[in-house]
């Protein structure tokens, strides 16, 4: 099994998720090979939420990491889920189109890359 899509499902363990009983872990690889991990934490306002894959991010670039080459999600369900919207754009801000996105399905994964998610993603560039 990939070691991401391994650190993903250990980490989804840890989700706080008492309303949609729901629990996402994620997995994020800088370039330099060290991985972060996340998992979603609920609030009982919904908007308060974290999403696992962000949860990483901010753990990545609170230690200085930038650059990423790989992400791994995993629900509990094993149902291949995919990035939401929000943390596409999330992984959009630090990662190129091509990095890769690794969703677990179980007795198998699917890839795609990020601009396969998110075509035409809002960037710095744009807003200048």
């Amino acid at each position: 099994m990939d070691e991401l899509v391994e650190a993903a499902r250990e980490v989804q363990e840890r989700a706080h998720v008492p309303y949609s009983d729901y629990p996402v872990g994620a997995a994020l690889r800088t370039a330099e090979g060290t991985v972060y991990v996340g998992c979603n934490i609920e609030n009982a306002n919904y908007s308060n939420s974290l999403h696992a894959e962000e949860v990483a991010v901010a753990e990545a670039v609170k230690e200085g990491h930038r650059e990423f080459d790989r992400i791994a999600v995993s629900s509990g369900r094993r149902d291949g889920v995919t990035p939401c919207g929000m943390c596409r754009q999330t992984l959009a801000e630090f990662c190129d189109d091509d990095l890769v996105v690794v969703c677990d399905e179980g007795d198998g994964t699917s890839e795609y890359a990020l601009g396969e998610l998110l075509p035409d993603t809002i960037t710095e560039e744009m807003l200048g």
